[in-house]
């Protein structure tokens, strides 16, 4: 069993910044791929950013590229989304989630099995 608890979400003018954390229980955290997707009202929720076990491959979604980096530190089981030069639609609730068995990130939701509760980011014009 893994559970998953974002923070770091909250309320930022565009432009502005905000750095979410997910921080997972259990020892297997770094044997596997996480990711970060988020989800705005009356959308369905979108790939946003993963990152391998190791922290060696990175993939992002088009939209934020450049302007948001995923890290994590194995040591603390915890993966963060650092979030530059936010603009509106970046509005959403973000998720964390662990892959149901790869090392390897992936860009699909149906390819995570555990998911955090989200944090909502709101960026205001």
């Amino acid at each position: 069993q893994v559970q998953l608890v974002e923070s770091g979400g909250g309320l930022v003018q565009a432009g502005g910044s905000l750095r979410l954390s997910c921080a997972a229980s259990g020892r297997t955290f770094s044997r596997y791929a996480m990711g970060w997707f988020r989800q705005a009202p009356g959308k369905e929720r979108e790939f946003v950013a993963a990152i391998s076990w190791s922290g060696g491959i990175t993939y992002y979604a088009d939209t934020v590229q450049g302007r948001l980096t995923i890290s994590r530190d194995n040591a603390k089981n915890t993966v963060y989304l650092q979030m530059n030069s936010l603009n509106t639609e970046d509005t959403g609730v973000y998720y964390c989630a662990k892959h149901r068995s790869s090392t390897y990130p992936a860009l699909t939701p149906y390819e995570y099995d555990y998911w955090g509760q989200g944090t909502q980011v709101t960026v205001s014009s």
